[in-house]
């Protein structure tokens, strides 16, 4: 019994000095003190603010930063070089540039190519895809659309790369408008270019 009493006191001392121990450390380190000063408010203003503040100019971007931006990424796009397909029927740079959305009526035995890029949606009428290898990603259904295969209306495609796009279909017997955004080159069927 007398060992029970003794093990019970040592614990109790142990703990109190651990108590005592822990709170002697925590009073050290007051706000205030010298070892956690506070700041007045003109410190923070005269250094402190000003360099953020400078950071902050450097980082952010405003309105005349974006506009300039675009501005030289359109110059870039309209400076560079057309649409040139690949059929084989010798047409050259006589591609379209266009940066909005042109909506463009495909006549039976026309074919609208589009450059690299391009974004395609078919109103009205029965197209198919024209394509000379993988064929044309079909954005809105998540798939890429064969050569020769059907394009479903209102579906947005974009063209990964040129000697891509789309032609009527044989049995088509009403008018077709595609929305196009992007160049785009409207090739006949005796391969000649169609008048924009």
């Amino acid at each position: 019994m007398k060992s029970k009493i003794t093990l019970v006191t040592v614990v109790l001392i142990l703990l109190f000095t651990s108590i005592v121990y822990a709170d002697s450390n925590n009073t050290s380190t007051q706000p205030g003190s010298v070892d956690d000063p506070i700041i007045t408010k003109s410190y923070f203003e005269q250094n402190i603010a000003k360099q953020v503040a400078d950071e902050f100019a450097k980082q952010s971007i405003n309105e005349e930063k974006i506009k300039q931006i675009v501005a030289a990424e359109l110059a870039k796009q309209s400076g560079g070089s057309g649409t040139s397909p690949s059929t084989g029927s010798g047409t050259g740079n006589n591609a379209v540039p266009n940066s909005g959305l042109t909506v463009v009526k495909l006549q039976q035995g026309q074919t609208l190519y589009g450059g690299a890029g391009t974004e395609f949606i078919v109103r009205t009428g029965k197209v198919v895809a024209v394509s000379s290898d993988d064929g044309i990603p079909d954005v809105t259904s998540g798939k890429d659309i064969a050569a020769g295969a059907t394009v479903e209306l209102n579906h947005l495609l974009i063209v990964p790369r040129e000697g891509r796009g789309v032609k009527p279909d044989a049995k088509n017997k009403q008018e077709i408008f595609v929305m196009v955004r992007g160049s785009y080159l409207i090739i006949n069927a005796d391969g000649t270019k169609a008048s924009s």
